[in-house]
């Protein structure tokens, strides 16, 4: 059985929460890569910045609906939902809008591991940590390597 160790990127690229949203964009682009994981000062994973969180900046504002009765206002969905959304789309530095909530596993994780991560939770890479120290990534495309090795 294959290990994550075996099919990882070694050499990670890594962002800060400080990188700003302009930065990430040609990071992407230059790098031709969808996800990377962040990190804070020490190098210890805090979370996950992809494609996504940047395309979330342009969709349109979705305003909570409301209704008033009396004096009082009462929200049908979560304002709390409503603040994050508004600041992923005029978020101006990765920590603005990037993912605390990231699933990783350890290098001796079994690949079947990181598959099932990738289609369960419909993430593009999953990093490879020690502690919390990132070692190495796994992209879907290092997946699909697997097949033709």
């Amino acid at each position: 059985m294959m290990k994550a160790k075996e099919i990882m990127t070694t050499d990670v690229i890594t962002v800060r929460r400080d990188t700003t949203v302009r930065d990430l964009a040609k990071l992407f682009a230059e790098r031709r890569i969808s996800s990377v994981p962040v990190v804070d000062d020490e190098g210890l994973l805090v979370g996950i910045v992809s494609e996504s969180d940047l395309i979330e900046q342009d969709k349109p504002l979705h305003i909570p609906t409301v209704i008033s009765i009396f004096d009082w206002v009462i929200y049908l969905e979560s304002d709390k939902r409503f603040e994050k959304e508004l600041q992923k789309m005029t978020g101006q530095t990765v920590g603005d809008i990037y993912s605390e909530e990231v699933a990783s596993v350890g290098p001796e994780a079994p690949v079947s591991d990181v598959a099932e991560i990738m289609t369960q939770k419909k993430v593009q890479a999953v990093p490879v940590v020690e502690g919390r120290r990132v070692v190495g990534i796994i992209g879907r495309i290092d997946m699909v390597r697997t097949m033709i090795a």
